[in-house]
């Protein structure tokens, strides 16, 4: 039994901080996961420059709201949909995935959630459990599933190199130079096409 992890951000939608950093101009907030391997250290630094400029919730909700997802990833999930089962490992938030979600016909998605203030500040965040993407790959493998991962930055490595197969997809020339021994696509049909080889 086969079930495909695939991570959110830069794989099926644009990086939200990073339109975030164009729409509100604070270019500091362009940094991501691809950037920074520790993921406590860049949300504190985000949430620091959030308060320091008075943005919260209501402002990154608004410019998710415009965000679309990445060209033709819409029915590359939908065929692999229809094909296996398929769960969405992300490291966002509840509160920014649900219009994505919306726009790629509901997949599931396990994320984590912001604690926010009455006046919509961010005041903190809640992960589901550490390493979510490793942790939800060794559990799912647990109860019978044959994972297969892909994913784009330092986040997504410890699930693609713990399943069955695991790939590289629209990622960083660096994160490739580093692990050669994964394979890398940049277009759908790609991805799609190596892991229907898996499914078999």
């Amino acid at each position: 039994m086969n079930i495909v992890c695939l991570d959110m951000e830069g794989v099926l939608v644009p990086e939200i901080w990073i339109a975030f950093a164009e729409e509100s101009g604070i270019p500091e907030l362009r940094r991501t996961t691809r950037d920074e391997p520790d993921y406590d250290k860049l949300m504190t630094w985000r949430l620091s420059i959030l308060k320091e400029h008075g943005l919260g919730l209501k402002e990154i909700q608004a410019v998710i709201a415009k965000i679309d997802p990445l060209p033709g990833a819409k029915e590359f999930l939908d065929k692999l949909r229809s094909e296996t089962q398929v769960i969405i490992l992300s490291d966002t938030f509840e509160q920014f995935a649900k219009p994505l979600m919306e726009k790629l016909n509901w997949p599931a998605i396990f994320c984590n959630t912001l604690q926010v203030g009455e006046n919509g500040e961010i005041t903190g965040y809640q992960m589901r459990c550490e390493k979510s993407k490793l942790t939800t790959v060794k559990a799912l493998q647990s109860i019978g599933y044959d994972t297969i991962a892909a994913g784009d930055s330092f986040n997504d490595l410890g699930m693609i190199q713990a399943s069955k197969a695991g790939f590289l997809f629209k990622s960083t020339e660096a994160i490739k130079a580093a692990h050669p021994e994964l394979p890398a696509f940049e277009e759908f049909d790609e991805l799609l096409s190596a892991i229907e080889k898996v499914l078999g």
